[in-house]
């Protein structure tokens, strides 16, 4: 691995200059760049060369999995297959940051496809950081599609933050929940310049007595231009939320559009979204405290991310 390599995953996905502790898989500029498994986590990589199956073995506890990817060049254009398969009642956390880098006129762009299965009772901590760098004219593009299967009693919660930096991207997550299966999603945002972020959300609550919980939280600042868009379906004796807050800085933008379909009398689907500048009052009550009308507004908006 290059420096660079090494920087972005520091910020994006806990790397240490001793390296990662347990079961990994490194992805730079659409090659593996190292990988290993334990006694109970096997990687392993496809065999048309595609991506990665992952295997979890049933009732793997407090295990982590590292499969960050980094792209560190212009003209770079990486697609990845992952598929997770995770045995019954397994507790494991699964670290997948992304960073890409360019500093010529060439696209840095990954596109991460990742499918989880998780089987009765398995719980998954997923935790996903995406990051662009360099001054280059070259746009740096990430692209993460999500495929959730979740048996009965599975939970899979997962938390992605964009960072910044990354001129284009657009999430795509589709979830099937099994019976008292949870899907837990908290998504963080934050845009400036010319950049675009679109997220879409897609969920069949099929099982009884399953549960989605979708939180985003965005900041569209100077002219860059944010989507949201969430369809909870209510398929059986279920409970939905989504919950969607921006913050607009300059002259952002943000279109939030949100759907609900409740297909069954006991389903109970919730909505909530609000769109707004950083309130006056909140600015000028930290700058009492000392700070200036900048340094306010960025612990405002620090905080909202933050949740």
């Amino acid at each position: 691995m290059d420096k660079l390599t090494m920087e972005l995953l520091k910020a994006v996905s806990e790397y240490t200059e001793g390296g990662y502790t347990g079961a990994y898989n490194i992805r730079e500029n659409g090659g593996c760049a190292g990988r290993q498994s334990t006694d109970n986590i096997l990687i392993e990589g496809k065999a048309d060369g595609s991506g990665l199956d992952i295997y979890i073995k049933a009732g793997t506890k407090g295990e982590k999995v590292f499969i960050p990817a980094c792209v560190t060049r212009g003209s770079v254009s990486d697609l990845v297959y992952n598929d997770f398969h995770v045995g019954e009642d397994a507790d494991v956390t699964i670290i997948a940051g992304c960073g890409v880098h360019t500093d010529d006129d060439g696209e840095a762009a990954h596109n991460g496809i990742h499918s989880f299965h998780l089987e009765k009772g398995a719980r998954v901590l997923y935790e996903e950081k995406h990051l662009g760098t360099g001054e280059g004219s070259g746009q740096k593009r990430i692209d993460p599609v999500t495929e959730v299967d979740l048996a009965e009693d599975a939970v899979l919660e997962m938390n992605t933050i964009q960072l910044g930096g990354v001129d284009h991207s657009t999430r795509t997550t589709t979830g099937c929940l099994g019976d008292r299966a949870k899907l837990i999603i908290h998504e963080s945002i934050q845009t400036s310049g010319e950049e675009y972020a679109k997220t879409d959300f897609d969920v069949d609550m099929d099982g009884e007595d399953c549960a989605v919980d979708l939180i985003s939280r965005s900041v569209a600042k100077d002219h860059s231009y944010q989507e949201y868009h969430s369809r909870i379906k209510g398929n059986n004796r279920c409970t939905g939320h989504s919950e969607c807050d921006a913050i607009l800085v300059g002259q952002g933008k943000v279109n939030a559009a949100p759907e609900l379909f409740a297909g069954h009398l006991d389903a109970s689907l919730i909505h909530e979204a609000a769109i707004g500048k950083v309130a006056g009052e909140q600015i000028l009550k930290l700058q009492t405290l000392g700070l200036s009308e900048e340094e306010a507004e960025k612990q405002i908006i620090d905080g909202f991310l933050r949740g």
